[in-house]
Protein backbone atom coordinates (compact mmCIF):
# COMPACT_ATOMS: atom_id res chain seq x y z
CA UNK A 1 0.00 0.00 0.00
CA UNK A 2 2.47 2.71 -0.89
CA UNK A 3 1.55 6.61 -1.26
CA UNK A 4 1.04 6.20 -5.15
CA UNK A 5 -2.04 3.60 -4.32
CA UNK A 6 -3.71 6.51 -2.54
CA UNK A 7 -3.15 9.15 -4.80
CA UNK A 8 -4.94 7.02 -7.30
CA UNK A 9 -7.57 6.00 -4.63
CA UNK A 10 -7.60 10.02 -3.85
CA UNK A 11 -8.48 10.39 -7.55
CA UNK A 12 -11.07 8.09 -8.13
CA UNK A 13 -13.08 10.20 -4.61
CA UNK A 14 -15.35 11.75 -6.57
CA UNK A 15 -16.20 8.48 -8.13
CA UNK A 16 -16.95 7.00 -4.61
CA UNK A 17 -18.82 10.29 -3.52
CA UNK A 18 -21.30 9.44 -6.53
CA UNK A 19 -21.68 6.18 -4.94
CA UNK A 20 -22.07 7.56 -1.57
CA UNK A 21 -24.50 9.68 -2.71
CA UNK A 22 -26.86 6.63 -3.47
CA UNK A 23 -26.27 5.42 -0.12
CA UNK A 24 -27.38 8.73 1.66
CA UNK A 25 -30.71 7.89 -1.25
CA UNK A 26 -31.41 4.86 0.16
CA UNK A 27 -30.86 6.07 3.80
CA UNK A 28 -33.54 9.25 3.07
CA UNK A 29 -36.04 6.29 1.62
CA UNK A 30 -35.65 3.53 4.02
CA UNK A 31 -35.61 5.86 7.15
CA UNK A 32 -38.77 7.68 5.77
CA UNK A 33 -40.98 4.21 4.92
CA UNK A 34 -39.36 3.15 8.32
CA UNK A 35 -40.65 6.11 10.79
CA UNK A 36 -44.46 5.84 8.55
CA UNK A 37 -44.82 2.32 9.44
CA UNK A 38 -42.96 2.54 12.72
CA UNK A 39 -45.59 5.45 14.11
CA UNK A 40 -48.76 3.57 13.11
CA UNK A 41 -47.14 0.29 14.76
CA UNK A 42 -46.12 1.59 17.57
CA UNK A 43 -49.49 3.15 18.57
CA UNK A 44 -51.54 0.04 17.42
CA UNK A 45 -49.38 -1.84 19.68
CA UNK A 46 -50.42 0.44 22.21
CA UNK A 47 -53.45 2.07 21.89
CA UNK A 48 -55.16 -0.57 19.82
CA UNK A 49 -57.77 -3.22 20.16
CA UNK A 50 -56.17 -6.54 21.02
CA UNK A 51 -56.31 -7.86 17.38
CA UNK A 52 -54.29 -4.98 16.16
CA UNK A 53 -52.51 -4.97 18.77
CA UNK A 54 -51.32 -8.64 18.33
CA UNK A 55 -50.53 -8.06 14.60
CA UNK A 56 -48.47 -5.41 15.44
CA UNK A 57 -46.29 -6.96 17.72
CA UNK A 58 -46.25 -10.19 15.20
CA UNK A 59 -45.23 -7.57 12.74
CA UNK A 60 -41.91 -6.39 14.38
CA UNK A 61 -41.17 -9.78 16.02
CA UNK A 62 -41.37 -11.08 12.34
CA UNK A 63 -39.40 -8.32 10.78
CA UNK A 64 -36.70 -8.23 13.69
CA UNK A 65 -35.94 -11.48 13.34
CA UNK A 66 -35.19 -12.19 9.77
CA UNK A 67 -31.53 -10.68 8.77
CA UNK A 68 -30.78 -8.05 6.75
CA UNK A 69 -29.59 -9.89 3.53
CA UNK A 70 -31.88 -12.71 3.28
CA UNK A 71 -34.70 -9.46 3.70
CA UNK A 72 -32.40 -7.73 0.79
CA UNK A 73 -32.93 -10.89 -1.65
CA UNK A 74 -36.70 -12.22 -0.44
CA UNK A 75 -37.76 -8.96 -1.90
CA UNK A 76 -35.46 -8.97 -4.77
CA UNK A 77 -36.12 -12.72 -5.87
CA UNK A 78 -39.87 -13.12 -4.43
CA UNK A 79 -41.81 -10.77 -7.28
CA UNK A 80 -40.05 -11.89 -9.54
CA UNK A 81 -41.24 -15.35 -9.17
CA UNK A 82 -44.67 -13.90 -9.95
CA UNK A 83 -44.32 -11.55 -12.45
CA UNK A 84 -43.41 -8.38 -10.64
CA UNK A 85 -39.94 -6.99 -11.74
CA UNK A 86 -38.83 -4.94 -8.70
CA UNK A 87 -35.90 -2.60 -9.36
CA UNK A 88 -32.59 -3.08 -7.11
CA UNK A 89 -33.06 0.67 -5.50
CA UNK A 90 -36.54 -0.30 -4.56
CA UNK A 91 -36.23 -3.74 -3.50
CA UNK A 92 -33.28 -2.42 -1.01
CA UNK A 93 -35.81 0.31 0.30
CA UNK A 94 -38.40 -2.00 0.94
CA UNK A 95 -36.47 -4.57 2.38
CA UNK A 96 -34.68 -2.31 4.42
CA UNK A 97 -37.02 0.29 5.48
CA UNK A 98 -39.25 -2.61 6.64
CA UNK A 99 -37.11 -4.38 8.93
CA UNK A 100 -35.89 -0.45 10.18
CA UNK A 101 -39.88 0.34 10.67
CA UNK A 102 -40.00 -2.98 13.05
CA UNK A 103 -36.75 -1.00 14.88
CA UNK A 104 -38.65 2.32 15.15
CA UNK A 105 -42.02 1.24 16.22
CA UNK A 106 -40.33 -0.49 19.39
CA UNK A 107 -38.87 2.71 19.89
CA UNK A 108 -41.73 4.63 19.63
CA UNK A 109 -43.91 2.42 21.72
CA UNK A 110 -41.41 2.66 24.58
CA UNK A 111 -41.49 6.88 24.14
CA UNK A 112 -45.20 6.49 24.35
CA UNK A 113 -45.32 4.42 27.20
CA UNK A 114 -43.01 6.35 28.54
CA UNK A 115 -45.37 9.28 28.17
CA UNK A 116 -47.43 9.57 31.72
CA UNK A 117 -50.93 8.24 31.45
CA UNK A 118 -52.02 11.16 32.76
CA UNK A 119 -51.58 12.81 30.18
CA UNK A 120 -54.31 10.79 28.50
CA UNK A 121 -56.35 11.02 31.03
CA UNK A 122 -56.51 14.65 30.70
CA UNK A 123 -56.58 15.08 27.18
CA UNK A 124 -59.68 12.87 27.00
CA UNK A 125 -60.66 15.21 30.06
CA UNK A 126 -60.79 18.74 28.03
CA UNK A 127 -63.23 16.79 25.61
CA UNK A 128 -60.66 15.35 22.97
CA UNK A 129 -61.44 11.84 21.35
CA UNK A 130 -58.96 9.02 21.63
CA UNK A 131 -57.04 9.43 18.41
CA UNK A 132 -57.05 13.33 18.58
CA UNK A 133 -55.08 12.58 21.89
CA UNK A 134 -52.96 10.81 20.86
CA UNK A 135 -52.16 13.19 17.77
CA UNK A 136 -51.87 16.60 19.31
CA UNK A 137 -50.96 15.36 23.02
CA UNK A 138 -49.12 11.97 23.34
CA UNK A 139 -47.40 11.83 19.73
CA UNK A 140 -45.03 14.87 20.29
CA UNK A 141 -44.14 14.13 23.60
CA UNK A 142 -43.13 10.90 22.49
CA UNK A 143 -41.43 11.88 19.60
CA UNK A 144 -39.14 14.00 21.42
CA UNK A 145 -38.30 10.98 23.87
CA UNK A 146 -37.80 8.73 21.04
CA UNK A 147 -34.63 10.93 19.54
CA UNK A 148 -31.92 8.80 21.49
CA UNK A 149 -33.01 5.66 20.41
CA UNK A 150 -33.98 7.31 16.96
CA UNK A 151 -30.22 8.19 17.01
CA UNK A 152 -29.25 5.04 17.31
CA UNK A 153 -31.18 3.59 14.77
CA UNK A 154 -29.85 6.33 12.41
CA UNK A 155 -26.29 5.11 13.14
CA UNK A 156 -27.19 1.27 12.32
CA UNK A 157 -29.37 1.88 9.12
CA UNK A 158 -26.27 4.34 7.43
CA UNK A 159 -23.99 1.37 7.43
CA UNK A 160 -26.67 -1.67 6.52
CA UNK A 161 -27.34 0.27 3.49
CA UNK A 162 -23.92 -0.98 2.10
CA UNK A 163 -25.91 -4.68 2.01
CA UNK A 164 -27.59 -3.25 -1.13
CA UNK A 165 -24.99 -4.22 -3.32
CA UNK A 166 -26.08 -7.55 -2.76
CA UNK A 167 -29.09 -6.64 -4.95
CA UNK A 168 -27.38 -4.54 -7.65
CA UNK A 169 -27.42 -1.59 -6.45
CA UNK A 170 -24.04 0.68 -7.64
CA UNK A 171 -23.42 2.54 -4.09
CA UNK A 172 -20.61 3.01 -2.58
CA UNK A 173 -19.17 -0.74 -1.99
CA UNK A 174 -19.68 -1.76 -4.99
CA UNK A 175 -17.65 1.14 -6.37
CA UNK A 176 -15.02 0.90 -4.25
CA UNK A 177 -15.00 -3.12 -5.56
CA UNK A 178 -14.68 -1.82 -9.04
CA UNK A 179 -11.43 0.15 -7.98
CA UNK A 180 -10.01 -2.96 -6.29
CA UNK A 181 -10.95 -5.03 -9.45
CA UNK A 182 -8.94 -3.09 -11.43
CA UNK A 183 -6.27 -2.80 -9.64
CA UNK A 184 -5.77 -5.09 -6.86
CA UNK A 185 -3.59 -2.84 -4.57
CA UNK A 186 -6.30 -0.34 -4.80
CA UNK A 187 -8.50 -2.59 -2.34
CA UNK A 188 -7.59 -1.40 1.07
CA UNK A 189 -7.10 1.85 -0.03
CA UNK A 190 -10.58 1.97 -1.29
CA UNK A 191 -12.10 0.10 1.88
CA UNK A 192 -10.43 2.65 4.42
CA UNK A 193 -11.71 5.60 2.53
CA UNK A 194 -15.17 4.12 2.58
CA UNK A 195 -14.92 3.21 6.30
CA UNK A 196 -13.64 7.08 7.14
CA UNK A 197 -16.50 8.39 4.61
CA UNK A 198 -18.81 6.95 6.71
CA UNK A 199 -17.51 7.52 9.95
CA UNK A 200 -17.72 11.13 9.17
CA UNK A 201 -21.27 10.66 7.86
CA UNK A 202 -22.54 8.75 11.50
CA UNK A 203 -20.86 11.60 13.57
CA UNK A 204 -22.11 13.88 11.90
CA UNK A 205 -26.13 12.56 11.96
CA UNK A 206 -25.55 11.73 15.57
CA UNK A 207 -24.42 15.42 16.12
CA UNK A 208 -27.21 16.91 14.20
CA UNK A 209 -29.74 14.76 16.33
CA UNK A 210 -28.42 15.12 20.16
CA UNK A 211 -28.46 18.93 19.44
CA UNK A 212 -31.89 18.58 18.40
CA UNK A 213 -32.61 16.45 21.34
CA UNK A 214 -30.62 19.18 23.85
CA UNK A 215 -32.82 21.75 21.94
CA UNK A 216 -35.83 20.17 22.42
CA UNK A 217 -34.96 19.16 26.09
CA UNK A 218 -37.38 20.52 28.26
CA UNK A 219 -35.52 21.74 31.73
CA UNK A 220 -36.57 20.18 34.74
CA UNK A 221 -38.87 17.69 32.93
CA UNK A 222 -36.06 14.94 32.20
CA UNK A 223 -32.89 14.26 34.37
CA UNK A 224 -29.68 15.60 32.98
CA UNK A 225 -27.63 13.39 31.67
Amino acid sequence: MSLEHWLKVWASLPVLLQGLSVNLALLGGLLSLGFFLGLVFAVLEVYGPKPLRLCAALYSWVFRSIPEILLLLLMWFGPAQFGVRIAPFTAAVLALGLRSSAYQAQIFRGALQAVPAGQMLAARALGLSKFQAVRHVLLPQALRLSLAGWGNEFAVVLKDTTLAYAVGVVEVMRQARYLGSREMPLTLPAYITVALLFLVLTYAGLFALGALEKRLRIPGLEARR
